[in-house]
């Protein structure tokens, strides 16, 4: 065996491996996303350039000028070209002003040529590269901030979720989370966004099971969390989702109101919202390229798996995604640091050995992945409705988080599976992860597994089935030609769930990209 890594007497040559099949099988993705636009892609663009609002419908009114655009002349060439020589051409004066006459029908868009269409990139260029410039604006507010009030005293980072549906109900709880020593607020989006083509404007008061995410909303949580984090003495990070068909416009609300975490998973859309397999892809390469810009730490949705599959058989597929989430992470911009990548304490208890196989998956994913914080998941799949046995199982848990040294660790409800937490509740499981990280919190320095014991053969075991359902997945294929990945995802290789590469919602939002295709975003993003 070559050189080991980490903790775990991991072989070099097997890990270099796993790196280089997640490479070869992510590679025709990024190759397919490059060929293709979403509607979302072009909106978010528009609003990197400054459009926004809403029309007495609501309806968003870049939903309406790409709307527009898209009847006049298509989606394959971009709509920033149109939209630059409509203004050129005296059509309006604003981009707000555009966006209205073409709802009412008064504008028609053309594709502009030779040195009409050099003026009109320039233009677009020109407008996009004033928000990219607001976002690092932003990014730079932030490590201010930090370098001025301060950051959380240690990790892991305390992760906890807020979901009231009102966001005037959130703020309150969130700064009371904030108080009681949580480092990170996750405002739960409301039930049923995620599948929506549009992103609502404004503050909301009533959402299911989470609250509506929005500009607006965005912004009023940023600033309470920053009035804590002056009080508190410790900066208080933020975290909404950058999913579903909005991706991209999330991703650029999020720089624009500077969050500092995002949900932001390469096939969870695909798997668990049956959103197009291809929309998901070039919607979440955009997306990470602008929180790249932004300094946003991504969160990935490895754990979701083990909801619908089992823990310990499906563990290589946790593994698997995070490979592939690592690489295309890094290939739209992003470094180690970024890198929130999840895993979860999904195991059944009655399971013989279950702590210490969670401890074998947890020490894989942290020795995999050295410089990346990684999200550390409670258990939620085997809460029984039994608060006293949850209370148990956070606790190991959390200590599965001290030994491994997770980065990011959400914190576990006693009373997940039997209502939506009270603030007591997050109060007690507050307390128990306090317990656990000052009694053994920098447990991880001292702790090394056996010599080929336990552990260490089942990281190897995972490990080596990894690399076999890599080349597995590298080398399928189907009748359509899709990229090997995308054939994988349709067999329902990862989480059970088979997803078409031709099917899907959201697949009527994208376009194969012409020669005359034009994206200033892309074209600054990729750039830098």
């Amino acid at each position: 065996m070559s050189k080991s890594v980490g903790r775990l007497e991991l072989d070099r040559d097997q890990v270099r491996q796993a790196r280089r099949l997640a490479r070869q099988v992510g590679k025709p993705i990024v190759k397919v996303a490059k060929q293709h636009t979403t509607v979302s892609v072009e909106r978010a663009t528009l609003r990197l350039a400054g459009l926004a609002g809403a029309d007495v419908d609501g309806i968003p009114w870049v939903n309406r000028l790409v709307d527009c655009v898209r009847g006049d002349v298509g989606l394959e060439h971009g709509v920033s070209l149109p939209v630059w020589d409509a203004l050129r051409r005296g059509e309006a004066a604003t981009l707000d002003e555009l966006a209205q006459k073409a709802a009412a029908g008064s504008v028609r868009f053309e594709m502009p040529e030779g040195r009409e269409a050099t003026r009109a990139r320039s233009e677009a260029r020109r407008a996009v590269h004033s928000g990219l410039k607001k976002v690092d604006a932003r990014r730079r507010e932030r490590e201010r901030m930090i370098a001025r009030v301060g950051d959380a005293p240690r990790k892991p980072w305390i992760y906890l979720i807020v979901a009231t549906g009102d966001i005037y109900e959130d703020i309150p709880q969130a700064q009371a989370a904030a108080r009681e020593g949580a480092d990170v607020i996750a405002v739960i989006r409301s039930t049923g966004q995620s599948l929506l083509d549009y992103v609502p404007e404004g503050a909301t008061r009533e959402g299911f099971a989470g609250t509506y995410a929005t500009q607006e909303n965005f912004r009023l949580m940023r600033a309470a969390l920053d009035e804590t984090s002056k009080e508190l003495g410790r900066y208080v990070r933020l975290t909404n989702y950058a999913s579903g068909l909005c991706m991209p416009e999330m991703a650029v609300m999020a720089g624009l109101e500077r969050l500092d975490m995002m949900l932001n998973d390469s096939m969870y859309g695909i798997l668990f919202r049956d959103i197009n397999p291809i929309r998901t892809f070039v919607d979440q390469r955009f997306s990470r390229q602008v929180h790249a810009r932004a300094g946003i730490i991504i969160n990935t949705g490895e754990d979701n798996y083990l909801t619908t599959a089992d823990a310990v058989e499906a563990a290589h597929t946790v593994t698997t995604s995070q490979l592939l989430n690592e690489y295309f992470a890094k290939e739209a911009g992003l470094e180690d640091w970024q890198l929130g990548l999840g895993h979860a304490f999904e195991i059944d208890p009655d399971v013989p050995d279950s702590f210490r196989l969670e401890l074998a998956h947890a020490m894989l994913a942290r020795d995999l992945f050295p410089d990346a914080p990684l999200k550390w998941m409670p258990p939620t799949r085997h809460m029984t409705g039994d608060v006293f046995r949850g209370y148990l199982l956070d606790g190991f848990f959390n200590l599965v988080g001290a030994l491994t040294g997770q980065g990011i660790l959400l914190v576990g409800m006693m009373t997940e599976a039997v209502v939506t937490p009270w603030i007591s509740d997050r109060d007690l499981a507050l307390q128990n992860v306090r317990y656990v990280m000052n009694a053994a919190g920098n447990l991880h320095e001292d702790f090394r597994p056996a010599k080929d014991g336990f552990i260490e053969r089942r990281a190897r075991q995972v490990l080596t089935e990894t690399i076999e359902l890599l080349e597995d997945i590298a080398l399928d294929t189907d009748d359509a030609g899709h990229a090997p990945l995308l054939a994988a995802i349709a067999d329902g290789t990862f989480g059970l769930m088979k997803r078409p590469a031709d099917a899907g919602k959201g697949l009527d939002g994208v376009a194969r990209t012409s020669s005359a295709y034009y994206n200033p975003a892309t074209e600054i993003l990729e750039g830098d």
